[in-house]
């Protein structure tokens, strides 16, 4: 279409076990293949589609470490599912962060970008 303002967002893929995985190789791949902005779903990528009751399951606790691999490869942004109370969350509240633990990520995730897009 032309339409230059879009942005390219990797979710992870399925792969057995009922587990959606991500390689990091893909966002260096994207970032060199385009010249579009790369964004990592920090939260759908730690989901565990079908294996909770009637929802998909999940591992918050992956949410960090992978925010901080994702922001070590140079992408450009960052989407993440926040709720105040994940565990009665509605939907999707296994692969949300919780609230209260937003601020420290975000200040540590600010420290890494800087790093990693210093100029020399």
């Amino acid at each position: 279409t032309g339409n230059k303002n879009i942005a390219l967002t990797e979710r992870g893929y399925m792969f057995g076990y009922n587990d959606v995985v991500v390689d990091m190789r893909g966002l260096e791949i994207m970032k060199r293949d385009t010249d579009h902005p790369i964004i990592f779903d920090g939260s759908h990528t730690v989901q565990s589609p079908s294996s909770g009751k009637g929802v998909s399951g999940g591992d918050r606790s992956l949410i960090p470490p992978l925010a901080r691999a994702a922001i070590a490869v140079g992408i450009a942004g960052l989407f993440l599912e926040v709720h105040q109370d994940p565990d009665n969350a509605p939907i999707d509240g296994m692969s949300s962060l919780a609230l209260d633990a937003l601020e420290p990520l975000l200040t540590m995730l600010k420290k890494i970008d800087a790093v990693v897009k210093a100029k020399d």
